[in-house]
């Protein structure tokens, strides 16, 4: 693999949210609005970590190297993850909600490289994306909910590349950037009995980036008032554009996660 291959291959891989599922995003789909016992204040709480099985194709450019395409199933993703921590929480009261998603990743590679500077390329690749956005309750029966939504969602993308041997052994270079989107959108959950129920989001927005969207659909399971699952197939994309550093990706694969309520 050539040396702008594996920063482009990097790079892209950063958007892994194997995360995203996305906080603030799954919070619907992770924490139903299933009438739970509230607190003495009347408000609900809710954590949920998550899983997401995403594969990614899209194109990067990074470094002032010519723009690369990448498209990676899960199992291209997994083998170079180092770390990934994703999590959501969400605060409700009556048709109020506010809530975040916090996900970061780190991937890393390396191989061998062409030419007589140096003998290989090391690269590492850092994500951050939290989304922090509030929402109302619009419709809302015994079996059904929907909410209106809005927030923004802050990226963090970071590639170092290190060379090691040859004249440029020790050297070292990092590019990234940080922006910021306002996303708005709906999202909700209908439930099939008083234990499965259907949910599904769509959150669409611009600012830093040209576009960000973020949409799934989802079938959950409720095994009492505190804890439910959900599984389901999640796909988000994100183009962004800023003096030379191009990240135009799209990432979708299966969900799984939990959620605690309290």
């Amino acid at each position: 693999m050539s040396i702008s291959t594996r920063i482009g291959f990097a790079a892209c891989l950063s958007l892994v949210s194997c995360l995203s599922a996305n906080a603030a995003d799954i919070t619907p789909l992770m924490a139903p609005a299933a009438p739970v016992e509230e607190t003495e204040s009347g408000w609900q709480f809710a954590v949920a970590p998550y899983f997401w099985m995403a594969g990614l194709s899209g194109d990067t450019k990074q470094f002032g190297l010519p723009t690369v395409h990448i498209d990676s199933d899960f199992s291209d993703i997994w083998d170079n993850l180092d770390f990934a921590a994703m999590a959501i929480a969400e605060a409700r009261k009556d048709k109020f909600s506010f809530y975040t998603d916090l996900i970061y990743t780190k991937l890393s590679g390396d191989g061998k490289a062409r030419g007589i500077f140096t003998d290989s390329v090391e690269v590492e690749s850092e994500t951050f994306a939290g989304l922090l956005a509030a929402g109302y309750t619009v419709l809302e029966d015994q079996n059904s909910y929907l909410d209106i939504v809005g927030g923004v969602k802050i990226w963090s993308v970071d590639t170092t590349i290190s060379f090691h041997g040859g004249p440029l052994d020790g050297v070292s270079r990092d590019d990234g950037k940080t922006w910021v989107d306002g996303m708005v959108g709906l999202r909700g959950a209908y439930y099939l009995t008083p234990e499965i129920y259907l949910t599904a989001w769509g959150l669409v927005g611009a600012g830093g980036a040209d576009i960000d969207w973020d949409t799934a659909l989802g079938i959950g399971y409720r095994f009492n008032d505190t804890v439910s699952a959900v599984l389901g197939y999640r796909a988000l994309g994100v183009n962004y554009d800023n003096d030379g550093f191009i990240f135009d990706a799209v990432q979708q694969g299966p969900i799984l996660g939990v959620s605690i309520r309290f």
